[in-house]
């Protein structure tokens, strides 16, 4: 039997073992699938341990992405430009990085979604790991404008200088968002797990905008009950993008690429 797991810190509410023991259903899989608590300064010692354990491939979650880069044997070529890994696959010596993040989350948007990117202005509000991670495929569907926003400038202006090469993104502070509107505003902040939300001026988004969380459950609520108030059309958490980035993770590990949208709505059901 083949093992998996994701390693993170709070993890214990993860979807993931569901949704791979979906997936594993479906392609007529057996595996064993498992979330372990994972606090920062173990991850090195776990990833050792679960190596050793011929563990067939990981998936990480916060707070683990940025710094898993420099365990990897080697990375793939998204993962090195994110700089950021969600994904592990067992390799003979090592772990091989990958980070499934951003076709997930456009694969949702376009296909589960109905969202064509190409033209649209777009907001991504945090510039850490999860922002990294989705940075590149954003741009890749040719936006009019990409912005993105912090509480201070230091890293937004860090990560719009590392990517201007892709494609020009403009860097600010969410004060200085006032006057700005757009079509699609994502919530890449982990601010919804401690029940927070991104200060978002009056009138950012546009009429029929889309507000999207690249979280799920409660810790999305937040930024969509702020985004409801502040007259977005539309509202929808990560789940979708949960269950693309694991399928393409699944893919990676077993090569076959699960249907997702039976197991999609299975979990909203």
């Amino acid at each position: 039997m083949d093992r998996y797991a994701i390693l993170g810190q709070p993890v214990a509410h993860s979807l993931s073992p569901r949704i791979h023991a979906l997936f594993a259903e479906q392609t007529s899989a057996t595996i064993e699938y498992l979330a372990i608590e994972t606090a920062p300064d173990a991850l090195a010692g776990t990833l050792s341990r679960l190596h050793a354990e011929a563990y067939a491939g990981l998936n990480l979650t916060l707070p683990h992405k940025i710094a898993a880069v420099l365990l990897c044997e080697s990375l793939s070529e998204r993962a090195q430009v994110a700089g950021s890994v969600n994904t592990l696959v067992r390799t003979h010596s090592g772990w091989h990085g990958d980070n499934t993040d951003g076709v997930g989350l456009i694969r949702d948007l376009r296909q589960n979604l109905g969202l064509n990117l190409t033209g649209q202005r777009i907001l991504l509000l945090g510039a850490g790991g999860a922002a990294r991670g989705v940075l590149l495929p954003l741009l890749a569907e040719d936006p009019a404008e990409l912005v993105i926003a912090g509480r201070t400038p230091w890293k937004p202006e860090a990560l719009a200088a590392e990517f201007k090469s892709h494609h020009a993104v403009r860097p600010c502070t969410f004060l200085a968002l006032k006057g700005d509107c757009f079509d699609l505003v994502i919530n890449a902040t982990s601010a919804g797990h401690s029940g927070a939300v991104p200060a978002l001026p009056p009138n950012v988004f546009k009429p029929n905008a889309l507000a999207y969380d690249l979280s799920y459950g409660k810790a999305a609520a937040p930024f969509l009950s702020r985004a409801e108030v502040l007259d977005a059309a539309r509202m929808f958490d990560g789940l979708g993008m949960l269950v693309e980035q694991a399928a393409a993770a699944f893919a990676l590990w077993r090569g076959v690429k699960p249907e997702t949208a039976r197991v999609l709505a299975a979990l909203r059901g």
